[in-house]
């Protein structure tokens, strides 16, 4: 069975590939994706190893968290009472001026309506 969102997910992935979207993260992502992988319990260690060169031959823009984008990261979390993991996301999307998707409705009700402006909650609307 696939998981929630799946479908949704390979869309961005497909469409990425093709060149009709850019894929923008903070760095942290590529540390919750294989520790999600890894707790899930359906790879082995090296399957992990080889995702995780996988993960880095796609060469998504992998944003460092500092100056100014760590300045604004923090405002944001304070103001919505977010984690600072969280609020990287949402912080990187405001920054750059970037549409971000997520399956999280809960992050998206608690944010301020201010910063709802970029971030489309994909679990209730397609791509």
């Amino acid at each position: 069975m696939d998981e929630k969102g799946s479908q949704k997910a390979l869309e961005i992935r497909r469409k990425y590939i093709e060149g009709f979207v850019e894929i923008v993260a903070p760095e942290l992502i590529m540390f919750e994706v294989l520790n999600a992988l890894r707790y899930k319990g359906l790879f082995t260690c090296e399957e992990l190893k080889r995702i995780a060169e996988a993960l880095d031959a796609y060469g998504f823009d992998l944003y460092v968290l500092r100056g100014g984008y760590a300045v604004h990261t923090v405002d944001l979390a304070c103001m919505n009472d977010l984690t600072v993991y969280d609020a990287s996301y949402i912080s990187l999307a405001e920054l750059e001026e970037a549409q971000m998707y997520t399956f999280d409705s809960k992050l998206v009700d608690k944010l301020h309506s201010s910063h709802r402006q970029r971030i489309k909650d994909v679990s209730i609307a397609g791509f």
